[in-house]
Parts: C-alpha cells; sequence; structure tokens
C-alpha cells in the first residue's frame, strides 16, 4: 500500500478468562489496529464471512489440560473465514482471489501465503456456504459406517452440524432419520425444509420422546455433539452393537458442568462402539467431500441452512445465540 495512508482494521481480543461459560463485558475487546502491508510470501485478506463455531465461548478457557486449542489471553481470538485477497506478495495467489483461513474475527488477516487456501467462488450458491459444517457431518457420517437400512438418530437435528448430518445419512441409505432439537419451529423446519422423517423437542423429554417415535431397541446410529441426558437416553435405546459418534459436547459447554451418562454399562452389554473424532483425523476423505458434498448441494439434494448476522461489533452475542438456541443452521457473520 503505497504513500503514507495507513490501513486500519478492527480485532476481537480476548482481555480475560471469563468467569462463567458466558463472557463478561469486560472479557473481550474490540479494537482498532493498524494493518500492515504484506512482507515477502504474505498475503493481505479483507474478510468477507467468518464462522460463529459452537465452540467458540469454550476456547476462552484455558484448555491446555485437555489438549484442546483454546485463545490466549491479550490477543486476537480467530475462527474460520472466506476473504478476498487485497495484496499478495505470494506466487499462489493474486488481488481478488477469494480464499478459506483461519484469521477470523478481525476485519483484515495477514499471513503467510501457506496459511490461506483458495476457493472456487462459484462452487456453492453462497460463499458463505464454504463455511458450513458439511465437512464435519460427512466425516461424522462415515466414521459411523451410515449404511443401507439403518435407523439414525442427530442431536441438534438444526444446528450446522446436525442440519446437514441428517440429510446425509439419507444419502447413504438410512431408512429412518430423526432429529433432536430445542422447540416446535425447529421440528417443522427439519421434517418440512431438511426432510427428516421425524424429530422432537428435548424440552418435552427424550428418553420418553425416543420410544414414542418407535426407536426402543432400533436405533443403530447416534450422531452426538451434545451429550447429557440425550447421550444417555440414545443408549437406552440403542440395539446391539449401536455405533456412536461424537464431534462435541455443547451441553457441558453450556451449563459448564460435567454432565455425563448414568448408563455406561449398558454400552457394555449392548457393545455399543462409541468414536469422537476431529475433521483432521482424515485428510483422505478431503478429496471425496469436496465432490460430492458440492454436487449434493447444486443439485438441491442437501440444504445448506444459515443464519447470517451482520457485524463484527455482534459477534460474541451472535456466540451466546447460538449456544441459547437462538439461531437455525450454521451461524456465518457478515463483515
Amino acid at each position: 500500500m503505497g504513500g503514507d495512508i495507513v490501513r486500519v482494521g478492527r480485532e476481537m481480543r480476548l482481555i480475560s478468562r471469563p468467569a462463567q461459560r458466558i463472557p463478561a463485558p469486560g472479557d473481550v475487546e474490540l479494537v482498532e489496529v493498524p494493518v500492515p502491508d504484506p512482507g515477502p510470501r504474505q498475503v493481505l485478506v479483507r474478510n468477507l464471512y467468518m464462522s460463529i463455531d459452537p465452540g467458540g465461548l469454550l476456547r476462552m478457557s484455558d484448555l491446555s489440560k485437555l489438549d484442546i486449542p483454546h485463545f490466549e489471553v491479550g490477543e486476537a481470538m480467530w475462527s474460520d473465514a472466506i476473504g478476498e485477497v487485497v495484496e499478495s506478495d505470494h506466487p499462489d495467489l493474486r488481488a481478488g482471489d477469494i480464499v478459506w483461513h483461519r484469521l477470523g474475527w478481525r476485519d483484515y488477516a495477514v499471513a503467510d501465503g501457506a496459511e490461506f487456501r483458495k476457493v472456487d467462488p462459484d462452487a456453492y450458491p453462497s460463499l458463505s456456504h464454504h463455511l458450513c459444517f458439511g465437512i464435519v457431518a460427512y466425516i461424522g457420517i462415515a466414521v459411523a459406517g451410515v449404511k443401507p437400512g439403518d435407523t439414525v438418530l442427530v442431536a441438534s437435528a438444526a444446528g450446522g452440524v446436525g442440519s446437514i448430518a441428517g440429510q446425509i445419512a439419507r444419502l447413504r441409505g438410512a431408512t429412518t432419520v430423526v432429529g433432536s432439537v430445542g422447540s416446535p419451529e425447529k421440528v417443522e423446519y427439519v421434517t418440512g425444509t431438511l426432510r427428516y422423517d421425524a424429530a422432537f423437542d428435548y424440552h418435552d423429554g427424550m428418553y420418553d420422546q425416543l420410544v414414542a417415535l418407535g426407536l426402543n431397541d432400533r436405533l443403530d446410529v447416534y450422531f452426538d455433539s451434545v451429550g447429557g441426558g440425550l447421550l444417555e437416553a440414545a443408549i437406552d435405546v440403542m440395539r446391539p452393537r449401536g455405533r456412536i459418534v461424537m464431534c462435541g459436547q455443547t451441553e457441558q459447554v453450556r451449563s459448564g458442568v460435567p454432565t455425563g451418562p448414568r448408563n455406561m454399562l449398558k454400552v457394555v452389554g449392548k457393545r455399543i462402539g462409541i468414536q469422537a473424532f476431529y475433521t483432521f483425523d482424515h485428510p483422505d476423505l478431503l478429496p471425496k467431500f469436496e465432490a460430492e458434498f458440492t454436487e449434493w448441494v447444486r443439485g438441491g439434494e442437501v440444504v445448506v441452512a444459515e443464519t447470517v448476522v451482520d457485524g463484527l461489533e455482534n459477534g460474541i452475542d451472535a456466540a451466546v445465540g447460538q449456544l441459547q438456541g437462538r439461531y437455525t443452521g450454521k451461524v456465518i457473520l457478515r463483515f
């Protein structure tokens, strides 16, 4: 950037670790910072969209004992983002390219070009779809080994991961797909727009709802992202040698209190398999995901549910609202 003009951007910094799961006003601060010109092999990117992740509030805590990456006090927070290259000193990227990266929570990102991955701006109906949790859902269904004839239960079925997991389970041949959600409106959404076979509001009871839907001793796969009472209920109704895959535990994130199931002996008795996963454990599935998922979305076989919130200044409130179940689908912040 030539001349004496100084580019200024904003970034969200963690000032202190919250005493509770919901940050107090002084725990974070949106500050203005000068944006440096890119150095050798670096790239300057203007962010367009950012992912509001379920784990964002959790990362404000010290998670070093859990081997989970967390935000550092005094530094800018981070999240997946989609942006446009403004200036580049990297041979593989040029101004105007659209890139995916992990330097969200700021207006501008400057880093080595290797930190940015160029994406096809025409791959999806919206650039924001590059931030959807399709890859998490895709890998989870693969790890669970969903096959034709399976009965599948999906937690948080109107959320960013669950809204897609059930649709992929159907495409893999599942006979019955059931979702757990947090309101009557979301029941209508997942059984209508997302084409789940059935759904229930977990506030009305979990085990009883599963039995009422005919899942007792019929559940083959449970896609878990919440833990707690729903995990316990799923274990109760699961058939022998059923499979559980886990990508999160939002019930514990929300309450701050461990809420493990009380019926783990049934896991042994039924020989239930439980497998947690991270997406980066399965790089071999990424090319398959990119090929299949893009076509599913373009062809209307998968609906990408999103709620878009405008303005970096509204990011923390959006993260809190997501944890409280205020939104439907993947929560995206638009800069």
